[in-house]
C-alpha cells in the first residue's frame, strides 16, 4: 500500500489507494474491526463506470478486490490507512470471524 485519500460519498468512505507506479485503486471502506486498541478497515475494490480501471487486480476475472488495512493517525490527526502486519492480519481474521460467528447467533 502507498498514498491513501479518504473521501465521503453518498454511500460511506471511499479510500483512493496509489501505488508506486502511480496507479489509483478505489475501495469503499465496508466495515471497521477493532482489535484491542486498534482499528482495522475491511476495503473492498470499487470497479465500476465512476472508478474506470485496468489495473490487473484480478476483478475483471470475477475475484473479488478486498484488503484489510490498519487505521493509523497521522502527525497531522487524519487517518491514515496502512498495511498490516502479518501477526496483525491474523488478529483481523479472528476478530472478523467472530464478528461474523455472533451476528449469525443473532
Amino acid at each position: 500500500m502507498a498514498d491513501k485519500e479518504k473521501d465521503m460519498n453518498e454511500d460511506g468512505v471511499v479510500v483512493v489507494m496509489t501505488d508506486d507506479q502511480g496507479n489509483e485503486y478505489y475501495y469503499e471502506e465496508e466495515m471497521i474491526i477493532p482489535v484491542g486498541d486498534q482499528k482495522y478497515a475491511l476495503l473492498v475494490g470499487l470497479h465500476n463506470d465512476e472508478h474506470e480501471h485496468g489495473c490487473g487486480c484480478g476483478c475483471e476475472d470475477g475475484d473479488e478486490d478486498v484488503l484489510i488495512a490498519k487505521i493509523v493517525v497521522d502527525e497531522n490527526g487524519e487517518e491514515e490507512y496502512i498495511e498490516p502486519t502479518d501477526e496483525e492480519f491474523l488478529a483481523v481474521q479472528e476478530a472478523y470471524n467472530a464478528l461474523v460467528d455472533e451476528a449469525e447467533q443473532e
